[in-house]
């Protein structure tokens, strides 16, 4: 029985996709306000730059799993490939929505003003484990046996 990889960089870079996702969202994001003297406000101005760039390195790893699908034999619609086109969707909707918006939250908090209670945490983090989910069936059937 041998095991062929279809798609190299696509698996590349889908598990350091799950990586990234699992030491920031999972991790980074809760720990920093563990630290001795990080404030809420700081935490926020440190959140939002973490999470910033966070969205631009998903980016590039989503791109090269697309360009990968795309140049390589066999299709880019497939239903295994939804597994990819649904963190695909959901990053989109952080980029274009939901950061936007929690960007706007710490900001009203860093400044001092309270801005009340909101789900968009729990909307981010429900989709960061729908993502990794997705991301980690569709990394697992990229090995072909």
């Amino acid at each position: 029985m041998t095991t062929t990889i279809k798609h190299p960089l696509a698996l590349a870079s889908v598990f350091l996709w799950i990586g990234f996702l699992g030491a920031i969202s999972f991790m980074e994001a809760w720990l920093k306000f563990q630290a001795p003297g990080v404030t809420v406000p700081l935490g926020l101005g440190i959140g939002r730059l973490v999470f910033g760039a966070l969205n631009m390195v998903e980016w590039v790893l989503a791109l090269a799993v697309l360009a990968n699908l795309i140049f390589a034999k066999g299709g880019v619609f497939s239903l295994t490939n939804t597994l990819y086109f649904i963190p695909l969707f959901l990053l989109a909707l952080q980029t274009v929505w939901l950061l936007p918006a929690l960007d706007v939250r710490a900001e009203l908090h860093i400044q001092g003003h309270e801005p009340g209670t909101s789900n968009l945490p729990f909307y981010y983090v429900g989709m960061e484990v729908v993502k990794v989910v997705c991301l980690l069936i569709f990394g697992i059937k990229l090995f072909k046996t």
